[in-house]
């Protein structure tokens, strides 16, 4: 599969948007969940972790992603409790195949990037891993497929003398289907042209101006 254009981008911009309001409501929901948990799209391990800090149980992180999967090992890497208790399985939602049935399954931020006929099949994979009365934890998006719109920013973070940030815009929208485009751009500075400013230059090979461009598709049921 080709990795995610946004990854260098994914960290930074994710702790201050879904994550956060995530973290705060997930550990009542889970409260009583001892023994495992299939986390489905664990990307980086932003959630993961935190999964780790409220339950005891085992966690099996599914993340097909290359990338996405190397920075979540990096994660777990400096932490003797989490390399013991989580497991990083480099597979999608509808692989999954575990030993036993288990207490819970979480899905953040993934269900709005899956096709309708990939949630059908998903349905039934995720309650022959379940328990009887088992807990399926997931997001979505109320309202459907958005309108579309011009380019926009969705978020920026300043890190040093670089400013990531990520756009986007809505292409094509119907009742079961979106079509969208994503901009990754890093810019020198904060943009601020103000006189005065006599910072060096750096190095060539960072520029002043990095994009990425991706375009992807969402569709409700």
């Amino acid at each position: 599969m080709t990795d995610f254009i946004s990854l260098p981008f994914y960290d930074l911009l994710q702790e201050d948007g879904h994550v956060p309001g995530v973290r705060a409501k997930l550990p009542s929901l889970l409260a009583g969940v001892r023994r495992s948990i299939p986390e489905i799209g664990a990307g980086t391990g932003l959630i993961t972790t935190a999964l780790a800090e409220w339950t005891p149980a085992e966690i099996f992180a599914l993340e097909p992603s290359t990338g996405m999967r190397g920075v979540l090992l990096s994660r777990l890497s400096g932490s003797t409790e989490l390399l013991k208790r989580v497991t990083v399985l480099p597979c999608d939602a509808l692989s999954v195949d575990l030993d036993e049935p288990v207490e819970a399954i979480v899905m953040i931020n993934v269900m709005y990037a899956m096709e309708p006929d990939y949630r059908k099949r998903l349905w039934p994979v995720l309650a022959a891993q379940l328990e009887p009365g088992g807990l399926l934890v997931l997001t979505w998006r109320e309202g459907g497929a958005p309108s579309p719109r011009p380019l926009q920013a969705s978020g920026s973070r300043q890190v040093g003398r670089h400013t990531y940030t990520a756009l986007s815009e809505i292409l094509e929208s119907s009742e079961e289907a979106c079509t969208a485009r994503y901009l990754y751009r890093i810019t020198e500075g904060d943009g601020d042209q103000r006189g005065g400013d006599r910072r060096p230059r750096l190095p060539s090979c960072v520029g002043d101006d990095r994009r990425g461009a991706g375009q992807g598709r969402f569709r409700p049921d």
